[in-house]
């Protein structure tokens, strides 16, 4: 019996000591990953509507008469900009420098508000125009398709300003540089998604 129950207290000893072996902050990364899925296959049902109703103007404007390339084109460099300067951030935060950090993090927020500025002023263009999401099925799954992206990288440039208010409180801990990269995955993220949204919604669009 005495030797049972000492057997039994080392496997929960054991047992004890594997759980705390897990890395701190897996459950966090492996949730975020769980995440980041089902916002793909969020932007991928926009994809394949827009695909589907893409081609449905309704005697309205279509794509050619709508897009300024060379706009998006410039729209389009912001958000790569601001992913360079997010991956320098993640350097500098390897190094323990936190206001390199902050500066680098402060530049990717502004290329990512010069991004939203230029969006906007598309979309207020457009309604202008008279090319409101009501005109056609296209204007309808454009701006649902363009809107939702423009959606999460709002969300991400004000979880990085909190971000930025965490490390000047805290500096860079262990939960803050799992928090930065978490958001870094889902800022080259956006990044890739708008590459599709370039090309699938606006070259395409402006070759039919």
């Amino acid at each position: 019996m005495a030797s049972t129950a000492i057997t039994a207290d080392t496997a929960a000893v054991f047992h004890l000591e594997e759980e705390h072996a897990h890395a701190e902050g897996g459950s966090t990364m492996l949730g975020f990953w769980l995440y980041l899925m089902s916002d793909c296959l969020i932007f991928a049902m926009l994809f394949a509507a827009f695909g589907v109703l893409g081609g449905n103007y309704a005697a309205g404007p279509a794509p050619k008469d709508l897009f300024d390339l060379g706009l998006v084109a410039v729209n389009t460099t912001m958000l790569l900009l601001s992913s360079i300067t997010y991956g320098f951030a993640m350097l500098t935060m390897d190094k323990g420098r936190v206001g390199a950090t902050q500066g680098w993090l402060a530049v990717t927020m502004l290329f990512g508000l010069a991004f939203l500025s230029i969006e906007l002023s598309e979309f207020a263009h457009m309604i202008h125009e008279g090319a409101t999401p009501q005109r056609s099925a296209f204007l309808s799954s454009f701006f649902t398709l363009v809107g939702t992206h423009g959606l999460h990288v709002t969300f991400g440039i004000v979880w990085m300003v909190t971000l930025m208010v965490q490390v000047a409180r805290h500096g860079l801990i262990e939960a803050n540089r799992r928090r930065l990269m978490c958001l870094s995955m889902f800022w080259h993220f956006l990044d890739v998604v708008w590459i599709g949204v370039f090309t699938f919604v606006y070259l395409m669009g402006t070759l039919r």
